[in-house]
């Protein structure tokens, strides 16, 4: 009768156990100040946005946001190590480049830090998602076209989703701009979070 009732007790204490769950995916944003949410609260940024769209898609993801204004491909590539060993994340979304190219930084250099994040987020087992940046047209055509060229030759040859420019639908919209003319309002982030979405969404 007592081995009865201790196998009976024993059984219960099964049920109601919880069992741990299993904690969601991890998606890593590394970015600059148009990630970082420049000039604005954070709950009105993209990615904030992001957040709760797939929430409401029913897409169980936590997200890091890893995006630090002023921020350069060689920055970027310096922090991705330990956010790849601690968080090994799912997904990895670089939008990074844009102050490259203002800065005026050799695009092979910008080419070969990109390289190096999108072998090391793939190697951590990660998909990489990149977000493209257009210059203006006073950096002149050579350099342009060897800058924008990046990111349409990683995401064929590293076989990564890629979102032609980040900005568009936004850059040239002064509505959606603050006064400083390079980063994007409260208004145009819902347009940003579009311009990822429309490549990611298919990819969950």
């Amino acid at each position: 009768m007592r081995f009865i009732l201790s196998l009976l007790l024993y059984s219960l204490s099964l049920v109601s156990t919880p069992v741990a769950a299993k904690e969601a995916p991890m998606i890593v944003i590394l970015g600059d100040s148009l990630s970082a949410g420049y000039g604005m609260d954070k709950n009105q940024s993209w990615v904030y946005l992001l957040e709760q769209r797939l929430a409401e898609n029913g897409y169980q993801f936590r997200i890091l946001n890893s995006s630090i204004s002023g921020d350069t491909t060689q920055g970027g590539l310096g922090r991705l190590p330990r956010l790849l060993d601690r968080y090994q994340p799912e997904l990895v979304i670089i939008e990074l480049g844009g102050n490259d190219g203002l800065r005026g930084i050799n695009p092979e250099t910008t080419r070969e830090n990109m390289q190096s994040m999108i072998s090391a987020s793939q190697a951590a087992g990660a998909k990489v998602l990149l977000a493209g940046i257009k210059l203006p047209p006073n950096y002149g055509p050579t350099y342009i076209e060897e800058f924008e060229s990046i990111y349409t030759d990683l995401a064929e040859n590293c076989e990564t989703m890629l979102v032609p420019f980040f900005m568009d639908g936004v850059a040239f919209n002064p509505e959606l701009m603050q006064s400083d003319g390079i980063h994007p309002n409260a208004q145009g982030q819902p347009v940003l979070l579009d311009n990822v979405w429309v490549v990611l969404q298919p990819e969950l």
